[in-house]
C-alpha cells in the first residue's frame, strides 16, 4: 500500500495537468485541429514501440531482479534504439499515408512522432526503470514534471497564437525534449556503461515479441481514433478524441495498479492462480472505472461548459460511454498478465487478435451509423465484445505454466 501511494501520488499530480493541459488545447485548438493532433499522437506512442526494438522490457526486468546490471543493459537500449530508427521511420511513413495524407501536413505529423517516439519513450523509459528499482517516488515525480511541462507548453500556446496547428507541434516537440533532458541528467540511475553483445542477443527475441506486443497493443488500443479519423473525418475524430481523452483518464490509478501487480508476479508468477482473485480484481478494476466516468458524465451534465466550449460540444455523449472505460480497462489489465508471467509471444498474438477484432467491430458501427450519439452508444458493445475475446484468450494463456525471462 506504500509503494502504491508513492506511485499514486505521481498519477494524482499526472491527472491534475493532465487535465489542464486537456481542456487548454482542446479549447485553443478547433475540434478538427485537436482531432488531428490527439490522433497523430496516439499514432506517435504506438510507432514508439518500435524504439530499440522492445529492449524497454528487458531493461525493467534488469532493473527489477538485476540492478548492477542496469549500465550494461542501459547501452544496450541505446544501440537498439539507433538501430531501431530506419524502422521506425519506414512504419511513419507508411502510417502518414494511411491515414494522415489528405488530412495533416506531413511536418506536423513529423514532429508529433519525433515528439513521443524519440524524446517521450526516453523519458518514459527513465520513470520504468525507477519503478523497477522500486524508486516509485522519483518515478512519479518525473512523470508530474513532465505532464506539467506539457501543460505549461499549452498555456503558452493559448497565449500567443490563434490556434495554429503547426506552432502547436513546434511548442509540443520542445516540451517533450525538455522533459528527455530533465529525466537523462537528474533522475536516471547512471552506471558505467559496457557493451555486452551477447547479453543482448539472449534477451532479443522476448525484447521482440514485447515490441510487437507494444505496437499491437497500442493500435488496438488506438484503431478506433485512426478509424474514425479515416472513415468519419476530422471534425467527428475531435468529437471522439475528447470523448476517449475524458475515459483515459480513469485509466490512470489502474495503470499504477497494474504495474505493481506485474512486478510482484515477476516474482512469483503463480500468485494469481485462483480464479476468484482473479475475478475479484476485475470486478474492482471495472467498478472504479464506471464510477469515475459516471461521475464526470454527471459533473458535465451539471455544469457543461466547466472544461470549456469545446469539450462542452462532447459532454451530451460521455454519459453514453458508460461501459467503455471499464471494458477498456481491463482489457489493458489482462495484458499486463501476460507480460508479468513471461507469455510474451502469446500475448503479442493475442493483441493481433484483438486489434482483428477491434477493426472489423469498429468498422462495421461506423458503416451503420452516421450520427455521433450512436456511435458512442454502440462502443459500450464493441468494448465489451473485446473484453469477452480478452478474457477468453488471457485465461487460457494463464492456463499454461509461466515463462521465466
Amino acid at each position: 500500500m506504500r509503494d502504491y501511494f508513492a506511485a499514486i501520488s505521481g498519477s494524482a499530480g499526472r491527472l491534475v495537468f493532465s487535465l489542464g493541459y486537456f481542456i487548454v488545447l482542446a479549447n485553443t485548438l478547433s475540434i478538427a485541429d485537436f482531432g488531428l493532433f490527439a490522433t497523430a499522437s496516439a499514432a506517435g506512442v504506438m510507432l514508439s514501440r518500435i524504439l530499440a526494438f522492445g529492449f524497454t522490457a528487458p531493461l525493467y526486468r534488469i532493473a527489477t531482479v538485476k540492478p548492477r546490471l542496469i549500465g550494461t543493459y542501459t547501452a544496450g537500449f541505446l544501440l537498439m534504439s539507433v538501430l531501431s530508427l530506419p524502422v521506425l521511420g519506414l512504419a511513419s511513413v507508411v502510417v502518414y499515408l494511411l491515414f494522415f495524407g489528405g488530412d495533416m501536413p506531413p511536418g506536423a505529423f513529423a514532429l508529433v512522432v519525433v515528439a513521443e517516439a524519440l524524446l517521450w519513450r526516453p523519458a518514459e523509459t527513465v520513470v520504468i526503470v525507477n519503478n523497477g528499482l522500486n524508486r516509485f517516488g522519483r518515478g512519479a515525480l518525473l512523470v508530474v514534471l513532465g505532464t506539467a511541462v506539457r501543460a505549461l507548453a499549452a498555456v503558452l500556446f493559448a497565449l500567443v497564437s490563434n490556434g495554429e496547428l503547426w506552432l502547436w507541434t513546434q511548442l509540443y516537440l520542445l516540451a517533450n525534449a525538455a522533459s528527455l533532458l530533465v529525466a537523462a541528467f537528474f533522475f536516471y540511475p547512471w552506471q558505467r556503461m559496457r557493451l555486452r553483445p551477447v547479453l543482448y542477443l539472449r534477451r532479443l527475441a522476448d525484447a521482440v515479441y514485447v515490441s510487437s506486443a507494444e505496437v499491437l497493443f497500442y493500435f488496438q488500443m488506438e484503431l478506433d481514433k485512426l478509424l474514425v479519423l479515416a472513415l468519419g473525418g476530422a471534425q467527428l475524430a475531435g468529437i471522439y478524441a475528447i470523448i476517449m481523452r475524458l475515459v483515459d483518464l480513469t485509466a490512470i490509478p489502474i495503470r499504477t495498479f497494474s504495474m505493481l501487480l506485474v512486478q510482484k508476479m515477476m516474482r512469483t508468477p503463480d500468485m494469481l492462480a485462483r480464479i476468484g482473485v482473479r475475478l475479484g480484481i476485475e470486478g474492482v478494476i471495472f467498478a472504479v472505472s464506471t464510477t469515475a466516468i459516471l461521475a464526470l458524465a454527471l459533473i458535465l451534465r451539471v455544469f457543461p461548459n466547466i472544461l470549456g466550449r469545446n469539450v462542452a460540444e462532447a459532454a451530451p455523449l460521455v454519459l453514453l460511454a458508460l461501459f467503455v472505460p471499464g471494458m477498456r480497462n481491463l482489457v489493458e489489465y489482462q495484458a499486463e498478465l501476460l507480460f508479468a508471467r513471461g507469455q510474451t509471444l502469446l500475448r503479442a498474438i493475442n493483441l493481433m487478435l484483438l486489434a482483428g477484432t477491434k477493426a472489423v467491430l469498429l468498422a462495421h458501427v461506423l458503416a451503420a451509423y452516421a450520427a455521433s450519439r450512436d456511435i458512442v452508444l454502440a462502443l459500450n458493445g464493441v468494448f465489451a465484445a473485446l473484453y469477452l475475446v480478452s478474457l477468453l484468450l488471457t485465461y487460457c494463456a494463464l492456463s499454461m505454466p509461466a515463462k521465466r525471462v
